[in-house]
């Protein structure tokens, strides 16, 4: 027996819902069928993937590895189904855009929404991502457009200029930091920090430029966006670097923002693609009006 998509959408059901039963009535099956199905699965497979019980199944070692890449493939097929059907609602391809938290925050929300208005017939779909996930990601052709901080890789993508923004030191009033103008990155080693989560450019910089002063960043807590960062900062748990605009965003009453002498305070945002030549027309035109509306 061939793996087919059915069976294993039935499989997910199955765990998901805690019975075959139970899965057979959801998906509008008969139980029996199901069963056969699963049963046929394991015998072409040649290993035990549910585990049967009065109370309901669960899953063997091999059935949790394929839950995992079940689903995966389950949503692969629905975003080409997604992606197709929207030919036939008379749209253009829709076009999958990853961003980091930076850029979303920042850059998108005006380009994007005057995109729309000018080609309502492209569907768009943005997804927040670390940087390093994004260029990932485009390296293996899971995404039209990605939009990260710059940092070192070395994934096979090409990047194009963007914006860029720059870093600032975001300080409760009453913090000992509150009376300075400018800080070097060194002061800031003296206090508690919140930053964003392992994996963003941002954590990278710090934990990077703490280590080669032979320092550490005195991390309370990591958050996974410039929101959370600036509540926390603002109910005095700490201090935060982000950039100016997401800390002017939010105008957080209770804080006060400082300058940061350093060079790399100084962030380049980029757009990148696997290649340019291989975008579909929708990611095309998408990409040729945000770089223009950087000009």
């Amino acid at each position: 027996m061939k793996l087919d998509l059915l069976t294993l959408k039935l499989f997910v059901r199955i765990l998901e819902e805690g019975t075959i039963s139970q899965a057979a009535e959801r998906e509008h099956i008969a139980a029996a069928a199901v069963s056969r199905r699963i049963a046929d699965l394991e015998q072409s497979l040649n290993t035990t993937l549910l585990l049967r019980t009065n109370k309901g199944v669960s899953p063997t070692a091999a059935g949790l590895e394929l839950l995992y890449r079940s689903r995966a493939l389950l949503n692969s097929a629905q975003e080409i189904e997604t992606r197709l059907q929207a030919y036939s609602q008379g749209q253009q391809g829709l076009v999958h855009i990853l961003a980091n938290t930076s850029a979303i925050s920042q850059f998108l929300a005006e380009p994007l929404g005057q995109f729309g208005r000018l080609h309502p017939a492209i569907p768009l779909q943005l997804e927040e991502q670390t940087s390093l996930d994004i260029i990932r990601a485009l390296a293996e052709g899971k995404a039209d457009l990605g939009v990260f901080t710059r940092l070192p890789y070395a994934a096979d993508i090409e990047a194009y200029p963007f914006r860029s923004d720059k870093l600032v030191v975001l300080v409760p009033n009453r913090h000992p930091l509150a009376q300075h103008e400018k800080v070097r990155f060194e002061q800031t080693l003296e206090h508690e920090q919140i930053t964003l989560l392992t994996g963003t450019q941002l954590h990278y910089q710090i934990t990077k430029t703490a280590m080669e002063a032979n320092r550490s960043v005195r991390i309370r807590t990591e958050v996974s966006g410039y929101d959370a960062m600036c509540l926390l900062i603002n109910a005095g748990m700490g201090i935060g670097i982000l950039p100016r605009k997401s800390a002017s965003i939010y105008q957080i009453p209770n804080t006060r923002v400082i300058e940061l002498e350093e060079e790399w305070s100084q962030r380049e945002i980029l757009i990148g693609v696997r290649r340019r030549n291989d975008l579909q027309p929708s990611a095309e035109t998408l990409l040729s009006f945000l770089l223009d509306s950087g000009a």
